[in-house]
């Protein structure tokens, strides 16, 4: 969703505050689709901090389902996104240093879901896992090992030690 701010850009000390709905139904990241399953309305504030900057600040909290890293499962993922930006002005305009990106203002639109969107993406966890003892799954056959176990031999013999393991096959004692 796209706002107009530009009444706020270009009034000092001015502060607006709005409640907005994302248009977001689920979040893209590395060519693969998250779907999102619970938006609460995005609370932002506005503020025209004496014509010097603009105080974008707000929160929000979503669910995003995404697969367990070992099993593969659906897991529900709550992220709690709070915004906290400063934009430099200067007479009504906004100021993007060299080294900055503002993605998500043009002019005087801000995009709300690209504001979310970066903060997710920001938030974003190295890995997810549907219960802390997860189990996996069988790298032989592709069964969930978390709902039963498929008796296939999955112990994997180091290559530099195979041949001590022939040997030890071969001298069988017992």
């Amino acid at each position: 969703m796209t706002i107009d701010i530009l009444d706020v850009i270009s009034t000092a000390d001015k502060k607006k505050e709005i409640t907005v709905q994302m248009d977001m139904d689920c979040f893209v990241s590395a060519d693969q689709k998250f779907p999102i399953t619970g938006i609460k309305p995005f609370n932002l504030c506005l503020t025209n901090d004496n014509n010097k900057r603009l105080l974008i600040s707000g929160d929000t909290a979503l669910d995003v389902v995404i697969p367990c890293d070992r099993c593969l499962e659906d897991v529900v993922t709550n992220f709690h996104v709070e915004i906290d930006r400063v934009i430099d002005l200067d007479e009504g305009k906004v100021i993007c240093q060299e080294d900055e990106e503002l993605p998500f203002l043009e002019e005087s639109c801000l995009d709300v879901d690209r504001l979310i969107y970066d903060e997710i993406l920001v938030n974003w966890p190295t890995k997810v896992l549907c219960k802390d003892d997860c189990k996996g799954i069988c790298s032989v056959c592709g069964q969930n090992l978390n709902q039963q176990d498929c008796g296939c031999d999955r112990q994997v013999i180091d290559p530099r030690m195979a041949k001590f393991q022939d040997i030890f096959n071969e001298f069988k004692e017992v």
